[in-house]
């Protein structure tokens, strides 16, 4: 496997995702520069913990594709339970990942779910850091593979 430099000076200033800056506060944070060869010297991150779990990331990913989302349909879309939902949409929410609109519906209240811009963007950093990983990995697998 390649050899990897440790670092602990980067800062968010120093992180950016297609021109904006990218959040560390939330889980994300610095902690290797791969010294693999065409890693053109790529600041890999922490994944963020926030979006990383199974399920906070099939909301977001749900939401990124269809734009706002009911509870139900979220539910329905991961089967998940009530309050499986509910907890992790809390979490989202309290980072500022999603935001939710309640309203009344007849008898019944109707929640709908939408990612912000710092969801988004958030969302498009920790994909661009998977792939970042994966085009990273690859080289060592092809070569431990031989």
């Amino acid at each position: 496997m390649a050899e990897r430099d440790y670092i602990d000076d980067v800062t968010a200033d120093d992180l950016t995702v297609d021109g904006s800056s990218v959040d560390t506060s939330l889980g994300a944070q610095q902690v290797a520069l791969p010294s693999a060869e065409g890693s053109e010297g790529a600041v890999a991150l922490d994944l963020d913990r926030v979006i990383h779990e199974r399920v906070r990331l099939g909301i977001v990913s749900a939401l990124a594709v269809n734009g706002t989302l009911s509870f139900g349909d979220l539910k329905a879309i991961l089967g998940l339970t009530d309050g499986n939902l509910a907890a992790h949409a809390r979490r989202l929410e309290e980072a500022g990942y999603l935001f939710c609109t309640k309203t009344g519906d007849g008898r019944a209240p109707r929640t709908d779910y939408a990612l912000t811009e710092k969801g988004r963007r958030e969302l498009q950093a920790y994909l661009d850091h998977m792939e970042a990983l994966i085009r990273w990995m690859r080289p060592d697998l092809e070569r431990a593979a031989l």
